[in-house]
């Protein structure tokens, strides 16, 4: 079989490798799409002329199946693209990520057509502006997701689900996300019996509401994602403990306000059912909270209903209050009027919304509102790719560019790491470490940033996993 990597290849976004089952001459009989993510860091030569060029780097007609690890956008959000350029086949994932991901393209979807109808119009300005989002290519509307949510199979964990003769698929809980898996493919040619583990993002252990990843069997080859290989968690607090020490001191020993830049799928409801715990086992008087994303908020809905896929201290916090995320003091804000009117609630208050990075979404508003307020408080709480505006802020600067305007930062930013959903370099070893040495033939490392790669290619050299390959983005390797 052959293995070729089509994103996520020394940089962390656009998940995507296609394996090719067959004869080493021809590699033409089976053909299977692991994530089809979003590559957020795709150079795009605005200058060219527009041309019909396929999207993706291989005939979309001619793959046989899709497997998705997890509903994250950078793993899937190019699966409409897929079914438009020709893919007729199923994608295979558990049922969570199934309905999360139907939220997740459906609200690109939304954003799309929001993209297109700003661009509409005859001025010079609004041309240039449709011209750069046709080059981008990925415009894809509601109808296209319909169109490929329909071809979704769900499989369980833990069972193995034969695909046809001679290959079968097993998805183990990868912990970082609701649904979340690694995917296990078991490979039959010619008698001989092949491996091969596709990591996915993996899960940190004792996060809140996802379970732990678990161990997974030998096989043959992995593909490890090192989004935090080369550093370890950096706060040692619980969850629970750092985020009431931020609160005390922004919204109880000062009147402030609290803004919580938090991915609208995972960490938004993680945070959510922190503050329940908080207010109903230590007594801290409930603040206003504003979780300001319908995305959240549907999102939520499909947590509290797999109740049965989070972890044993969420499922028995549901036994005893009846509820996961639902406290005094928070209100859902759905529409964008509502929105805008948070910044005029004179009360301390925390408001939590996407995007995580402060890349567009309502919270760059809110951040834009309050910048220059010395009572407020920012809390960076996960990972932040480079040049966004939660990197910035996070790297200390003191002067940014919002909304066109270069403002001075008066606000207070803050960083913990106790919600950011993925394992750190030891969980990662540890990921690894159940792997012989001996045994496993070669470590292809990906989804993470060059740096990151190479310190734990080291870190896996000195463990005595000598074969550790760092692929580049369109590189082959048979197996």
């Amino acid at each position: 079989m052959k293995l070729t990597f089509w994103g996520a290849s020394r940089q962390v976004t656009g998940s995507m490798y296609l394996l090719e089952l067959g004869s080493a001459e021809t590699f033409d009989d089976y053909k299977i799409l692991i994530d089809c993510g979003t590559d957020m860091e795709r150079e795009i030569d605005y200058g060219q002329p527009l041309t019909s060029q396929s999207f993706f780097p291989f005939e979309a007609s001619q793959i046989n199946l899709v497997l998705l690890t997890h509903a994250h956008i950078d793993h899937t959000g190019n699966i409409p693209m897929l079914y438009r350029e020709g893919y007729e086949g199923q994608v295979l994932c558990t049922s969570a990520t199934a309905e999360l991901t139907d939220l997740l393209l459906h609200d690109a979807a939304i954003l799309n057509l929001k993209k297109i109808k700003k661009a509409e119009g005859e001025s010079r300005k609004k041309a240039k502006k449709m011209d750069r989002l046709l080059k981008k290519g990925d415009l894809y509307l509601e109808k296209d997701v319909n169109d490929a949510l329909h071809n979704f199979v769900t499989i369980q964990f833990r069972r193995k689900f034969k695909i046809r003769d001679g290959l079968e698929v097993t998805f183990i809980p990868a912990g970082h996300l609701l649904g979340a898996a690694h995917i296990i493919l078991t490979v039959t040619d010619n008698g001989e019996r092949k491996t091969i583990c596709f990591s996915g993002d993996i899960g940190r252990r004792n996060y809140p509401l996802h379970i732990d990843p678990e161990q997974i069997p030998e096989v043959d080859y992995m593909l490890c994602e090192t989004t935090y290989g080369a550093r370890e968690h950096e706060d040692r607090m619980s969850p629970e403990d750092a985020l009431a020490d931020v609160i005390t001191r922004t919204c109880i020993n000062m009147p402030g306000r609290l803004i919580i830049p938090a991915f609208s799928v995972g960490r938004t409801q993680a945070l959510l059912y922190t503050l329940n715990r908080l207010y109903s086992e230590r007594g801290i008087k409930p603040i206003k909270v504003f979780s300001d994303s319908p995305l959240a908020y549907a999102s939520t809905k499909v947590y509290q209903k797999n109740l049965r896929l989070l972890n044993k201290d969420a499922q028995e916090f549901y036994e005893e209050n009846d509820t996961l995320f639902d406290f005094e003091n928070l209100q859902y804000i759905q529409s964008e009027k509502s929105s805008k009117a948070i910044s005029n609630y004179g009360e301390p208050c925390i408001i939590i919304s996407s995007s995580g990075m402060i890349a567009g979404g309502r919270v760059e508003q809110h951040v834009a509102a309050n910048i220059n307020n010395s009572y407020c408080t920012i809390l960076l709480v996960g990972y932040a790719s480079e040049g966004t505006l939660g990197w910035r802020l996070m790297n200390g600067q003191k002067t940014i560019k919002i909304k066109d305007q270069e403002v001075k930062v008066m606000a207070n930013v803050e960083k913990i790491d106790v919600f950011s959903g993925h394992g750190d370099k030891n969980d990662l070893l540890k990921f690894v470490k159940y792997q012989s040495p001996a045994k496993l033939k070669k470590i292809f490392l990906i989804h993470g940033e060059p740096e990151s790669m190479e310190v734990f290619k080291e870190t896996l050299n000195n463990e005595g996993y000598n074969d550790v390959i760092i692929p580049e983005k369109g590189e082959s390797f048979e197996l």
